[in-house]
């Protein structure tokens, strides 16, 4: 796959110093860049004190503005369109989470994704499709892009978080229990949080519910 792009942005080393103990990768959404949500390590280092934490810049410029980038187009918003941008997008993200691991000498079990929007969805595809399970995934306003092949081609079986405004203006609230139904039906453990009068976004209590989750997940990947 000669033209796989490689991934880079910011990162922040663990407070606690020393070598990384955890990787945590934050994916932005569609129209933003890696700065967007490195942003949010300050305070998920509070819970994982000895995580690094790196957020990636999308692949593509984002085709709707000047500015930004994006894992794949939004200006067709049809099922297949999605699912066809998420599989392009896939190999990338995965060679980037290769990389990071291998960088910190970590193993998926150390580690978890959080994303937003766009970044959530390209979070659950690549996450439930690695071979080996990940500590877990945090999709923050999100949703899943093609249940139906996630069920022949999911591979591991992390815990995963689900939070969705329920003012959500740009990604309707109904992809939550959606969301929440079609990871269930395939035997995933999912908690899905529904955000009273939240918009398009992440607030104080989802990062709060991510902080618990993520520490949680953590612990009981170690064992």
């Amino acid at each position: 796959m000669a033209d796989l792009i490689t991934l880079s942005g910011p990162s922040v080393p663990p407070a606690a110093g020393g070598a990384p103990k955890q990787l945590v990768i934050f994916l932005h959404g569609v129209g933003a860049d890696g700065n967007d949500l490195i942003g949010l390590a300050p305070y998920f280092q509070k819970a994982l004190p000895q995580a690094r934490f790196v957020s990636p810049n999308a692949p593509y410029a984002f085709d709707m503005a000047p500015y930004g980038y994006q894992w794949f187009s939004l200006q067709d918003f049809t099922e297949e369109a999605r699912l066809a941008g998420a599989e392009r997008a896939a190999p990338m993200l995965d060679a980037f989470i290769d990389a990071e691991l291998a960088r910190d000498g970590l193993s998926d079990e150390n580690l978890a994704l959080i994303g937003f929007s766009q970044g959530a969805m390209m979070s659950l595809h690549v996450g439930l499709r690695r071979e080996h399970a990940m500590a877990g995934i945090v999709s923050y306003s999100g949703l899943v892009v093609g249940v139906e092949n996630l069920r022949a081609e999911m591979r591991s079986k992390p815990p995963v978080l689900l939070t969705h405004g329920t003012e959500d203006p740009v990604l309707p609230f109904a992809f939550l229990a959606e969301a929440e139904a079609g990871l269930t039906s395939l035997g995933l453990a999912v908690e899905a949080h529904a955000r009273p009068g939240l918009p398009h976004g992440i607030d104080g209590e989802c990062i709060e519910l991510g902080q618990d989750f993520l520490a949680r997940a953590f612990a009981k990947a170690k064992g």
